[in-house]
């Protein structure tokens, strides 16, 4: 059986609180554009990683009300909170949606399940704009999610920009909703690749290509760009260039112009500032 579409909303970058790290120029920061997917048969859908924002949660809800499809379930890649913090706002408009996740992504979820809990990081960054209501995770089998039929298989890859990640594939649409494993002109975050962490990553882009998607989403991207498999291998080469630059780069500052001269096309140089500062910590910024 297929029957199944999906469709992409990228919520665009989103400033951060004044007062908190700037670029090395003074601009501030911003978070990088996040992707949200919805897959979906006649009448019932899936959500992939809503956004974090109580704002931009409820321009999702108004895009998916827009399809006429009822949310059943509400599917997480990993644990990072800008991939679900957000799901409140979702459920108040679906409230007999499930989220689901893997033991291990919401193993991580659960360091963020309380309001004291996201204020040091989310709450600090984004005032007033993350919903307070914890999230309730039921933990997805081998069996996976279904939807009119379909299967929709979690497939754990290890460690990419985070632990314990996943990809979501979609067999009868041939889709890989690969969360941040995959990154699509948006510069990826490093700033939990240091000891083994790039290889590991590579081996998750790996596992994501064996796959033989023909598409692939990613949960940052470019929204003028296409759901390529290509960008599968342009994540590798980013990550290969850090490698080289990193064996090379003295100060966080060389890092960063470094990768901005090899990448100048993609999004966001705020997250790649912040992985130069944590890979090279301890170094002059100058």
């Amino acid at each position: 059986m297929s029957g199944l579409r999906y469709e992409v909303f990228v919520t665009p970058a989103i400033p951060q609180s004044s007062g908190t790290l700037n670029l090395p120029d003074g601009e501030a920061m911003v978070w990088s554009p996040m992707a949200t997917t919805l897959i979906y048969g006649e009448r019932d859908a899936v959500l992939v990683d809503p956004p974090f924002t109580i704002d931009t949660a409820r321009e999702v809800v108004a895009w998916v009300e827009g399809t006429g499809r009822d949310v059943t379930e509400i599917y997480i890649t990993h644990g990072h909170g800008d991939h679900w913090l957000g799901a409140p706002v979702v459920l108040e408009r679906f409230p007999d949606a499930t989220v689901r996740a893997t033991a291990g992504t919401r193993a991580h979820m659960a360091g963020l399940v309380t309001p004291e809990s996201r204020r040091p990081f989310w709450e600090a960054l984004f005032p007033g704009q993350i919903a307070p209501a914890p999230v309730d995770v039921r933990i997805v089998g081998a069996e996976g999610l279904g939807l009119e039929g379909n299967a929709l298989v979690p497939i754990e890859v290890g460690h990419s920009d985070g632990d314990d990640t996943t990809v979501l594939w979609v067999p009868g649409l041939r889709l890989a909703v690969a969360g941040d494993v995959v990154y699509n002109g948006v510069h990826p975050a490093l700033s939990e690749s240091a000891g083994g962490g790039r290889e590991a990553w590579r081996q998750a882009l790996g596992r994501v290509e064996a796959l033989g998607a023909e598409a692939v989403v990613a949960g940052h991207k470019d929204p003028a760009r296409a759901d390529d498999p290509a960008e599968i291998g342009r994540t590798r080469r980013y990550l290969d260039d850090a490698d080289r630059l990193l064996r090379d780069s003295l100060t966080p500052t060389e890092f960063f112009e470094g990768m901005l001269s090899l990448h100048p096309e993609r999004l966001n140089p705020g997250i790649l500032w912040f992985g130069a500062l944590s890979l090279l910590a301890g170094q002059s910024a100058r």
